[in-house]
């Protein structure tokens, strides 16, 4: 993946992620077939929860690939089918939890996700052991990526007893540098509006499960995530303001406290993620690795001949994973 081009009719960041998650194929067949099962928080709420259900399902010890989705993703994502498409090719059991809101169902509570939810994904990866007590790996693609790599720094060692190796896709790792691209010119025209166009309405339905909640008219207004996040996100959270919670939610300043083996995947032409804010060496500790690449876009890496496919970014992802875990 270090060395990934893209096809030469998909020039830049912004047209590799486009048609990567609008027109590649996903699959080499049909898309997966999933199992549900909704499990019940500590704190009253539920997540949905997809295995992967194969018409030939691997052995019960088969290694268990977990992916976290990234923002107002689902186990639908075109990464997600593509990755479950890897884990069905080398039998491999798949899971993707949902972040709560992102199934289809609201959840119950007075609170939703967020990109540094290290706490969410510590109780799910300790739920998934329950189902699977054979080697581990897990994904996390943009939000879900840094959420997973804050967990894995937060957790050190320990983070051993749950999963043998992780990584992440695309990852807003420093997140004040991706929230202030992501507001500005082309970025904010399409990709703030297409974020917002389903995240306004199901704050607004969480606003009428618990009224008073957040400023429903501030809300109304918000015209890109940072002031999103600033009045809904952060303060049902537990942080101060979006300048808070983009500082304490980063997983970048952790990246050197993770002891166990890390891939961190970024494009260098990501048009959510500037190229200067990526870590270098330097940054992080022995147990990480750093891929790259020039060109990708976010989580693109289309490849192929027309009209191209996405299934070689989880080869490479999924390969370095599987080295850890086979």
């Amino acid at each position: 993946m270090q060395d990934y081009r893209a096809p030469w009719w998909l020039p830049g960041g912004n047209l590799q992620t486009i048609w990567a998650a609008l027109a590649a194929r996903r699959t080499h067949a049909a898309p997966p077939r999933y199992r549900r099962e909704r499990w019940s928080t500590p704190d009253g709420d539920f997540v949905d929860v997809d295995w992967l259900d194969p018409e030939v399902p691997p052995p019960a010890d088969a290694p268990l690939l977990v992916l976290f989705h990234g923002l107002e993703g689902s186990s639908r994502s075109h990464y997600a089918e593509a990755f479950a498409d890897f884990a069905a090719a080398h039998g491999l059991r798949f899971v993707v939890p949902h972040f709560r809101g992102c199934s289809g169902e609201l959840n119950w509570g007075p609170r939703a996700y967020h990109s540094g939810d290290h706490e969410e994904i510590g109780w799910i990866l300790t739920r998934v052991r329950e189902h699977h007590t054979g080697r581990l790996a897990a994904v996390g693609v943009s939000l879900g990526g840094n959420a997973l790599m804050r967990w894995a720094g937060e957790h050190g060692e320990a983070a051993g007893r749950l999963a043998d190796a992780v990584a992440s896709v695309c990852s807003p790792l420093d997140l004040a540098a991706g929230g202030h691209a992501i507001g500005r010119g082309f970025n904010r025209l399409v990709y703030t509006t297409m974020f917002l166009r389903s995240m306004k309405p199901k704050a607004l339905r969480k606003w009428a499960q618990h009224p008073g909640l957040f400023d429903r008219e501030a809300l109304l207004a918000a015209r890109d995530l940072y002031e999103f996040d600033n009045i809904f996100t952060a303060p049902l959270h537990g942080f101060r303001d979006t300048e808070d919670y983009w500082a304490r939610a980063s997983a970048k300043p952790h990246l050197h406290r993770i002891r166990i083996p890390a891939l961190v995947l970024n494009a260098g032409n990501d048009p959510f993620i500037p190229a200067q804010s990526l870590p270098g060496a330097s940054e992080v500790g022995p147990h990480v690795t750093l891929w790259q690449p020039q060109q990708g876009g976010h989580v693109g890496f289309p490849a192929g001949p027309w009209p191209s496919h996405v299934r070689a970014m989880p080869e490479a992802v999924g390969g370095f994973l599987l080295a850890h875990i086979a």
